[in-house]
């Protein structure tokens, strides 16, 4: 399973409720989700059910080819949760939301940006002076850390022969 983005993909669904969509068909002169993103993989996603006010971003799984689950919500007009949407014809497409833009992740000088454990975009701050930058002891994510006495050392003669 991956995280997929591709421009062009937006299909229409009937779906009420808060459960997985079923997609009806790609509209014209755009691909379907299953030839864009692809059966088991996750895309940022944006359902809009027009005149109604409901609207919803979030990051999906494409469970089947005409199934998409709506794994997580990023904003939504139901205060950021899952939408209860009503009857009516919903337009469903990829996005990329504006919080997982780099510029919204990265919101101080010396921010460091990575790939968290979900494959999105996260933030590690600025560390202290004299930090070095380590991977956590779950090998998940960077870290700043205090070296031991004698370490910074070692790591600056390293970078001077790699030099």
């Amino acid at each position: 399973m991956a995280l997929v983005l591709n421009d062009r993909v937006k299909e229409t669904s009937t779906t009420t409720g808060t459960g997985s969509l079923t997609l009806a068909g790609a509209v014209q002169d755009f691909e379907s989700f299953n030839s864009g993103v692809g059966t088991t993989n996750t895309t940022y996603y944006s359902i809009v059910n027009p005149g109604q006010g409901e609207w919803e971003v979030g990051l999906g799984t494409l469970s089947a080819s005409t199934t998409l689950q709506r794994t997580s919500v990023i904003s939504s007009s139901n205060s950021d949760a899952l939408v209860t949407f009503t009857s009516g014809t919903k337009e469903v497409f990829c996005t990329f939301p504006a919080s997982k833009t780099i510029d919204m992740v990265a919101s101080a000088s010396g921010d460091l940006v990575y790939a968290s454990s979900s494959n999105i975009p996260a933030r590690l701050p600025l560390g202290s002076a004299n930090q070095v930058l380590t991977v956590n002891s779950g090998a998940t994510a960077p870290e700043w850390a205090t070296p031991t006495t004698g370490a910074s050392e070692g790591f600056a003669v390293a970078m001077a022969i790699a030099l």
